[in-house]
């Protein structure tokens, strides 16, 4: 409620009739758009100017938020600021763009405090409208302003310091908005034209939800995302502090958009610390120098790590975060298909040790996973078809996906944008709905264990080729998927042709499916020593995910050594 006279008006406020507004129409209005829209920025901004001519392109009402805020309390908005102050006003602001988002689309202009505060700003994101921050250059504002001091914020004060203190309050807060458009002292006409494109070609990302009550947290897979990745972490983080770890080869790439996503949302990055690319920057000393790295730099309990690279660098960069300080937040980037399909959602950090792959390590689930899709297409065909071997992995346990699979693969390995999209979303869906049900691979059959299927065979060949870069994660995964299906054939569980149809579409994709398609020889006696030490293993006894077929996926310790000797020794093992 903003006053007391006027408390039924506001409580049942009757939108305006469009006739009342003058929206300036475009000679060839569109079809009405399918969600509102919100403008927000600063003073002089031009939210009104472009407000209206946006609403008459999309085919919309404009409101304006003020307006409706002085229509309901029955006195202008320095009155109210005069008489009430402002967390008052603010609660009414956000009572009327709560009541005017929640009818049918329209495009919004709000004042300038609406979106810098928390509730106003979290209300508008859940009403589902797109938000369009205007972003002005201080001159600009002061023209704009200029006869405007009698708004509350100007009132007995200079300009150039208010708009100053302002933006830098407020801009780390508009930085979270969908859209961000620079405006300049263009027409109104062209600024709208630039604002409709950007709203046109902007893809909103699909996000998904891990269930982990508290300590739960999405997914969000689209174009990108680095860019606005300030304004997508900077409300889940403690402070606005942050360590960023990499690699060499990842860094020129991504580095730039990323500074520029956190920076532009008010993030200071404490220091940039990369390691070498490939799985060899895994180990307890790569962690060691990571972490006083990390420590020199100013890193606090509530400093964030973020991890912006390949599995290596999210697993390691997750370790170093989860022992640090005893835990400080952490979020994944992840900029490769492997780490945006499987590695970054889950929790699971560590490093190799010589004994095995991932055997010192600790659950530490980030607060968000930014897996923007635009970063594969730096990729190089061989991660690209690597990281495509999880995928697989995903549809056998699915089902459907790997019906998917089978039709679309090569696209994927090719690089279609469609289809890696959708391999990553699906991906992330499947592996978010089995973290969220069995985080810390508890059950006692199934579970998040059915996500190792292939693993026990890979981890034990990647270990055996020595994490020197020969045979990377997923073309040792699809080695073990193929491994794993035929051990599912001797065992009986599955058809005798099903593995060939699981080797053969893994083939066309590009990836090696037997363990002769792998450089290097591989002995009996070494592949099972390096299996005898799986993470999996119970009292001793090694466990296998199996299959029957797509989507029937098991665990089981039934499995007798000597059918692993054989299918090794018959898969060309010394």
């Amino acid at each position: 409620m903003l006053a007391s006279a006027p408390v039924s008006r506001n409580s049942a406020l009757d939108l305006p009739d469009e006739d009342r507004l003058d929206p300036h129409p475009d000679p060839a209005p569109q079809p009405a758009a399918a969600r509102a829209v919100v403008l927000v920025g600063m003073p002089g901004a031009g939210k009104t100017a472009i407000g209206r001519r946006l609403a008459a392109r999309l085919g919309l009402p404009f409101r304006d938020a003020d307006t409706e805020i002085e229509s309901a309390a029955g006195m202008p908005i320095t009155e109210i600021f005069a008489r009430y102050g402002e967390p008052h006003f603010r609660d009414g602001e956000r009572r009327v763009i709560t009541r005017l988002l929640a009818g049918p689309p329209v495009v919004l202009a709000t004042g300038g405090g609406a979106f810098a505060d928390h509730a106003t700003r979290a209300a508008i994101k859940q009403s589902g409208a797109a938000t369009i921050w205007l972003r002005c250059a201080l001159p600009t504002l002061l023209r704009r302003v200029a006869g405007r001091e009698h708004r509350p914020m100007f009132l007995n004060a200079d300009p150039v310091e208010v708009l100053t203190r302002l933006m830098a309050a407020r801009h780390p807060l508009y930085a979270e908005a969908d859209v961000t458009v620079t405006c300049t002292d263009e027409s109104p006409e062209a600024t709208t034209r630039r604002v409709q494109d950007a709203l046109a070609d902007a893809v909103p990302p699909t996000r998904l939800a891990v269930g982990l009550g508290e300590r739960g947290y999405d997914v969000l897979v689209g174009p990108g995302l680095l860019g606005r990745a300030g304004g997508l972490v900077a409300g889940l983080l403690p402070s606005r502090k942050v360590v960023v770890i990499t690699d060499s080869a990842v860094g020129p790439l991504h580095l730039p958009a990323l500074r520029d996503g956190l920076e532009a949302a008010g993030l200071s990055v404490l220091t940039e610390i990369a390691v070498p690319p490939g799985e060899g920057s895994k180990d307890l000393a790569r962690l060691s120098d990571v972490l006083e790295a990390m420590l020199l730099a100013g890193l606090d309990r509530r400093t964030a790590v973020v991890a912006l690279g390949g599995g290596v660098v999210g697993d390691l960069a997750g370790f170093a975060a989860a022992i640090a300080m005893r835990g400080v937040p952490f979020v994944q980037v992840p900029t490769t298909l492997l780490a945006q399909v499987d590695s970054s959602v889950g929790g699971k950090t560590g490093v190799n040790l010589k004994a095995g792959k991932n055997l010192a390590g600790a659950f530490h689930q980030p607060r968000i996973v930014l897996a923007d899709t635009d970063t594969l297409a730096t990729l190089p065909p061989r991660e690209l078809r690597a990281g495509y071997a999880e995928v697989a992995k995903h549809g056998l346990l699915q089902g459907p996906l790997w019906d998917w699979c089978e039709a679309h693969g090569a696209a994927v390995v090719a690089g279609d944008t469609a289809a890696l999209t959708h391999a990553v979303v699906e991906s992330c869906r499947l592996k978010a709905d089995v973290v969220a049900a069995d985080e810390r691979e508890e059950s006692a059959e199934g579970g998040r264990a059915l996500l190792n299927l292939g693993h026990t065979f890979g981890h034990a060949i990647e270990a055996e080729a020595g994490f020197d870069g020969s045979v990377l994660h997923g073309e040792a995964v699809a080695v073990g998927l193929g491994l794993a299906a035929a051990l599912s054939a001797r065992l009986g569980h599955c058809s005798q042709e099903w593995p060939s149809r699981v080797v053969a579409h893994l083939a066309d994709c590009g990836l090696p499916a037997r363990l002769a398609d792998l450089p290097g020889r591989f002995t009996v006696d070494a592949l099972l020593g390096r299996m005898a030490k799986d993470k999996k293993n119970r009292d001793g006894t090694m466990r296998f995910v199996l299959m029957r077929g797509a989507g029937e996926c098991f665990t089981s310790a039934d499995v007798p050594r000597a059918a692993v000797e054989g299918l090794l020794r018959d898969e060309g093992a010394g």
